[in-house]
């Protein structure tokens, strides 16, 4: 399978990341955040995959999360609460997000994706 790199191509950390896939030749399908928003099943499979906590796949800097105010709410949230919600809309997401067979990435830290690539 190739790389999966779900993206907001208006995110200039999305930019850079692309372009470090491009740089190093990686293969990937591209995906848009808001297009084709992650489903409640590949949440799940992901997170779980990922090994991180599911607070790590929140875009805690964007609007949205500030404007529902889920830095009060999610702590009271369950599992399948907060798989839902971030289902519900993109912009909830942390991104990008770089899936593969066995690795998930979220957000772009160069040093953590070279390692995986």
């Amino acid at each position: 399978m190739k790389n999966l790199f779900i993206w907001y191509p208006k995110c200039s950390t999305c930019q850079k990341a692309k372009k470090w896939l491009q740089d190093n030749k990686i293969a990937f399908e591209e995906r848009h955040i808001l297009e084709e928003t992650p489903t409640k099943n590949e949440l799940e499979k992901w997170i779980k995959q990922s090994g991180l906590e599911i607070k790590k796949f929140f875009n805690t800097s964007g609007l949205k999360y500030k404007e529902l105010n889920l830095k009060e709410k999610l702590p009271d949230m369950t599992e399948e609460e907060k798989i839902e919600l971030l289902a519900s809309n993109g912009m909830l997401i942390k991104r990008p997000l770089l899936i593969s067979d066995t690795k998930v990435l979220v957000g772009f830290k160069e040093k953590e994706w070279r390692e995986m690539i």
